[in-house]
């Protein structure tokens, strides 16, 4: 008879921080060729090339050439397992140096550094923000980024809240872009082909007259964008009106130069 594994947050932040005793084992002899880093290296790859879903604690096994119950002497599951590949992304992730550049362009560096690991990772935009792994590379994310926020004269609970207000901009269009990415992959069409496909029969059912505003604000921004939707300028578009809506708060705060 098996048990179902629960996560254990206190072994879970042991093993994050690297613990005495968090993982791994820990007996006399030659030294280990496995290691908590390589197995996050393996569970890496595999959700990176197939998602989440994917990813098992068998399939890592495999990839790693080791039994599973090998396996789980390192990591007791695949919760915990998700939040080692979560912080270590964290940490790896490049930081720019803001110096004395505009709130605005500090902001700006935060979402597109958060934009290139979910493009990096995709399955980190599917970790609940709940709940972070809390390990070094969280930490040092969350430090990195509330600089961007030095000397707006907001409180602490605000510049959390605008943070995350950010951040949930940047996961969002994130998630619409791996999807309209998916949907080209299933279909086996670009945007382009779906359209040339779809038009002819558009064509012939669509009444401009009775939707005179699809019609031409439709037409307009297919044109300018050659399709329904464009990542980068959807992006670009929404970046500028967080930003937009931040400076509300930030603005009246800060003395006028």
């Amino acid at each position: 008879m098996t048990t179902e594994h629960r996560a254990d947050p206190a072994r879970a932040l042991r093993l994050l921080w690297r613990a005495p005793g968090a993982g791994g084992p820990h007996r006399r002899g030659p030294k280990q060729a496995l290691s908590i880093g390589a197995v996050v290296r393996a569970a890496t790859g595999l959700a990176d090339d197939g998602g989440l879903d994917g990813l098992t604690m068998r399939r890592v096994a495999e990839r790693l050439g080791v039994t599973p119950m090998t396996l789980y002497t390192y990591v007791p599951g695949k919760a915990e397992l998700l939040d080692l590949m979560l912080d270590t992304a964290y940490l790896r992730m490049p930081r720019a140096a803001y110096a004395d550049a505009p709130w605005r362009a500090r902001l700006t560096a935060v979402a597109r550094e958060n934009r290139e690991l979910y493009r990096r990772h995709p399955w980190a935009a599917a970790r609940p923000a709940s709940r972070p792994p809390l390990g070094p590379g969280a930490m040092a994310k969350y430090e990195h980024e509330l600089a961007a926020f030095d000397g707006l004269g907001l409180d602490d609970v605000t510049t959390d809240a605008a943070l995350t207000f950010l951040l949930g901009f940047v996961e969002s269009a994130v998630r619409t872009e791996a999807r309209t990415h998916a949907a080209a992959r299933d279909s086996a069409l670009t945007d382009e082909q779906w359209w040339a496909a779809a038009s002819p029969v558009l064509a012939t059912v669509f009444d401009p007259g009775r939707y005179p505003r699809a019609a031409r604000i439709g037409t307009a921004a297919g044109e300018a964008h050659r399709g329904a939707y464009a990542p980068e300028h959807a992006f670009a578009f929404g970046l500028e009106r967080v930003l937009d809506g931040l400076a509300a708060l930030v603005e009246p705060v800060r003395p006028t130069r």
